[in-house]
């Protein structure tokens, strides 16, 4: 099974992905897209590891997700991609330019033929006014391509605002 989450910053969505694995009664996995550059981010990695059960696989990858997952691929576990937002900031401003296209192909690819549960959490960005700049911009279209192309792969996808959660495709909560 694979949920995709959505939602703005701050709507919740993270702490619903992470109440899902803890009610799953499966072994869970969590891959972090995060990276520390600076104080801030370090700030919030701590806070975030603070509220993760030390049970948890804790797995850090900014770049090549579908490896991992891969790699960390097991029946009867889940495994907790946050979030999606970051691992696309993190392609986009590698010096790379094509490792993006490349690693979101190879996701889209692998991910229904995973045995593993999934959930993906990610930011909607699609939901503002245009940004002016040609980096923001080809995020927002990118993250907005992905999200797309992960909702017709999905088994269910919700939206999380203010901390509801509003079913988009798939059964209820």
């Amino acid at each position: 099974m694979i949920q995709l989450i959505l939602g703005g910053a701050r709507s919740g969505k993270s702490r619903l992905a992470e109440q899902m694995a803890k009610d799953s009664g499966l072994a869970v996995t969590y891959i972090a897209t995060a990276q520390a550059l600076d104080t801030e981010m370090q700030e919030r990695i701590a806070h975030h590891q603070q509220q993760r059960p030390s049970t948890w696989n804790v797995v850090e990858e900014p770049y090549f997700l579908a490896s991992q997952l891969q790699q960390l691929d097991a029946p009867n576990q889940l495994i907790l991609i946050d979030c999606l937002t970051l691992w696309m900031t993190n392609l986009l401003m590698h010096e790379d330019t094509s490792l993006q296209q490349v690693e979101c192909q190879k996701l889209l690819a692998l991910l229904p033929d995973l045995q593993s549960q999934v959930i993906l959490v990610s930011n909607e960005t699609g939901l503002g006014v245009v940004p002016m700049g040609e980096i923001s911009r080809k995020f927002v279209d990118e993250s907005g391509r992905l999200h797309q192309q992960l909702g017709q792969i999905a088994d269910k996808v919700m939206f999380c605002v203010a901390g509801f959660p509003m079913i988009l495709k798939g059964e209820k909560v």
